[in-house]
C-alpha cells in the first residue's frame, strides 16, 4: 500500500488528483496535506516523513509582480526539500512543472528552477524524482480569472458575463483527469528506481481560443439557454462539456419545469432535445426506498420525475454541502447530474414514484465509471 501526498492538495489539478487516487484504496492511502504545513516546520517534517511518493502541486500561478510568483514557488520547493532531508526521508517526488518554462517569464523559469532543484536533490540523495512537464490543463472546478481562459469562458457564460479574447493564441491542452492518470501511473513506479527523471507531458488536443469560445458558446446557446444536448464529436468536447457543466449553479437552475400539452387524449410532455443520442430508461421506486448514492466521473445523466413525489440529492465529493430538490409529478421537471456529483432520489411521497433516466456514456459504454459514495 503506497502512502501518497499532495501538497496543494485543495487546488483544482489537486482536488482532481486527490479525489480520483481515492477510487485506488487497495493501491494507495493518501496522506492529508494542508496549506499552512509549509509555516509550520514540525507539520511539514511529520508530513513528508509519512509519505512513500509526494506530489508537489502547491505554487502561485498569478501575481500582480511576477518577482513575488518566482520567490514563492522557489521557496516552497526548497522548504520541501529541507523538511525531507531533516526528516531524513526519501519519498518519490513528482513535480508539476509546466510548458511555461521555455517562455521568457518568471512564471515558466520559477518552474524550471524548482525542478532543477529537486533534480539535484534526487542526485545527492540517490531518490527517485519525476519532473513532469504540462501543458495548458482544463476540467471542471478550475477557478476563473486564474487557472485558465477554458475556466473563465465557462464562468462568464454561466454567470451573464461576456467573455472577451485578448490573444486568438493556440492551446496545446490536456483534460485534468487524463493528467491524473499520468500522475497515478508514475505513482505506482515509487520504490522501483532512483535518480531524476522528466516527464514531457503530450497535450491531447490543440485549439486556437476562438474555437474553444465558439464551442463554449453553442454550449450555452444549445444547452444552458435551449435546454438541448449538443453534438459532441470527440472525447476533448465531452470534456470540454462537461467542464462548461460544472459552472452551472445548480441551486438557481433546478428542477427544471417541463412544458405540458394537454387535451382530451390527455397529456404529452418532450423530457430531453438532444443530438447525442443516448439511452432511456425508467424505475419505478417505492415509498421512503432512496436509489443512487454514487458519482461519475465522464457519464452525462438526466433523472426526469414523472408521477408521484422525489427528493434528489447531489453533493461535490470532497466537500459538505448538498443541495436539495424536490420534484413532483404533477409538475414534470429534471435535474441534471453534474460529474463528481453523488447523488441519489428518493420517494419522498406515499404513492410510486416514477423517475425516467437519459444518460450518455459515449466512447466506451463498457467501462463503468459509477462510484460509490455515501451522501
Amino acid at each position: 500500500m503506497l502512502k501518497v501526498g499532495i501538497t496543494g492538495q485543495s487546488g483544482f489539478i489537486g482536488t482532481h488528483l486527490y479525489n480520483f487516487l481515492n477510487q485506488k484504496k487497495e493501491e494507495i492511502t493518501t496522506v492529508p496535506f494542508e496549506d499552512s504545513y509549509f509555516s509550520n516546520r514540525e507539520k511539514l517534517r511529520q508530513f513528508v516523513s509519512g509519505c512513500d511518493a509526494i506530489v508537489h502541486l502547491a505554487a502561485m500561478n498569478r501575481h500582480g509582480d511576477p518577482q513575488v510568483i518566482y520567490d514563492t514557488n522557489l521557496k516552497l520547493v526548497r522548504e520541501l526539500i529541507e523538511a525531507i532531508e531533516d526528516s531524513n526521508s526519501h519519498p518519490h517526488i513528482l513535480f508539476s512543472s509546466s510548458t511555461q518554462e521555455e517562455r521568457d517569464n518568471l512564471y515558466g523559469k520559477s518552474k524550471r528552477d524548482g525542478r532543477m532543484l529537486f533534480e539535484e536533490w534526487a542526485a545527492r540523495s540517490n531518490s527517485a524524482f519525476t519532473g513532469f512537464v504540462i501543458p495548458n490543463v482544463f476540467g471542471p472546478f478550475g477557478n476563473p480569472y486564474y487557472n485558465s481562459v477554458i475556466a473563465t469562458f465557462c464562468h462568464q457564460l454561466t454567470h451573464s458575463e461576456k467573455p472577451a479574447i485578448m490573444v486568438d493564441a493556440s492551446l496545446q491542452l490536456i483534460y485534468v483527469g487524463e493528467l491524473v492518470e499520468l500522475f497515478y501511473q508514475a505513482v505506482k513506479t515509487t520504490g522501483r528506481r532512483a535518480g531524476p527523471v522528466r516527464s514531457d507531458v503530450p497535450f491531447t488536443a490543440e485549439k486556437k481560443v476562438t474555437e474553444i469560445l465558439a464551442l463554449l458558446e453553442e454550449y450555452k446557446t444549445r444547452y444552458f439557454d435551449g435546454q438541448c444536448f449538443p453534438q459532441l464529436h470527440s472525447a476533448f468536447e465531452v470534456n470540454l462539456f462537461n467542464t462548461f457543466r460544472s459552472y452551472i449553479d445548480h441551486s438557481s437552475v433546478y428542477p427544471v419545469l417541463l412544458k405540458k400539452n394537454s387535451d382530451e387524449r390527455g397529456t404529452f410532455i418532450e423530457t430531453t432535445k438532444t443530438l447525442l443520442g443516448g439511452q432511456f430508461s425508467f424505475s419505478t421506486t417505492r415509498p421512503g426506498i432512496t436509489r443512487g448514492n454514487h458519482y461519475h466521473t465522464r457519464k452525462i445523466e438526466r433523472f426526469i420525475v414523472i408521477k408521484g413525489k422525489a427528493v434528489i440529492e447531489l453533493r461535490r465529493t470532497g466537500t459538505s454541502e448538498i443541495l436539495r430538490f424536490e420534484l413532483d409529478g404533477e409538475k414534470p421537471s429534471y435535474v441534471d447530474m453534474p460529474i463528481w456529483y453523488t447523488h441519489n432520489i428518493t420517494n419522498a411521497g406515499d404513492d410510486e414514484l416514477i423517475t425516467l433516466f437519459w444518460i450518455n456514456e459515449f466512447f466506451n459504454p463498457d467501462d463503468p465509471d459509477t462510484y460509490f459514495e455515501k451522501v
